[in-house]
């Protein structure tokens, strides 16, 4: 048995304005970055394994909350949203031309024009999964997180989710082989001993 915590990287200035960032390097804004200054993995996870996507804002959030280098892998990396990159959520929504549809009604299958589906974003993550031997934390995205959690709970991408993303809390995941659970509460970020 092991477990994956999973961590949602801080808030950029795209995040703040609604704008769908997906693989666009966007970094931190600087709130984020003196208010995750003041934030530390607790234990047991601040001995665990690190990994983040390759992109700044994630890896920046590891390196501040943990206080060492992350490793970094592709497969991490924020799903692909295509044509919607660097577009607003409202905008997209409003423009039935678009194709716009809210997450919740995809299905494993539906992807963004030009973009990638959740089982795409499934299918590059398993790989990475299977090859953890030791208890890990993940910084990554929104995008990611959904995916793991979904195979964790059942979540097919149909309806409300059965988990609620929330910034500076690590969502524990206990892997068995093929056995996925998500544990009920998420671990809260620690303040930073002044």
């Amino acid at each position: 048995m092991m477990r994956l915590g999973v961590l949602r990287h801080g808030h950029t200035p795209w995040n703040r304005a609604g704008r769908i960032q997906g693989r666009t390097d966007v970094a931190l804004d600087a709130a984020a970055e003196t208010a995750l200054a003041q934030l530390r993995l607790p234990a047991p996870w601040d001995t665990a394994a690190l990994w983040a996507s390759p992109l700044s804002r994630a890896r920046r959030t590891a390196e501040l909350v943990a206080a060492r280098t992350p490793n970094t892998t592709p497969a991490l990396t924020e799903m692909d949203w295509g044509t919607w990159e660097g577009q607003h959520g409202k905008t997209l929504r409003a423009d039935t031309d678009s194709g716009f549809r809210d997450i919740e009604t995809w299905g494993w299958d539906y992807r963004p024009p030009g973009g990638e589906s959740p089982a795409e974003v499934r299918a590059r993550l398993m790989p990475w999964v299977a090859a953890l031997h030791t208890d890990t934390v993940a910084v990554c995205h929104i995008g990611i997180m959904r995916v793991l959690l979904a195979q964790a709970t059942g979540w097919a991408f149909e309806g409300p989710a059965p988990f609620q993303i929330k910034r500076n809390r690590l969502y524990v995941i206990t892997l068995s082989g093929d056995d996925w659970h998500l544990e009920p509460s998420p671990v809260r970020l620690e303040a930073r001993a002044p």
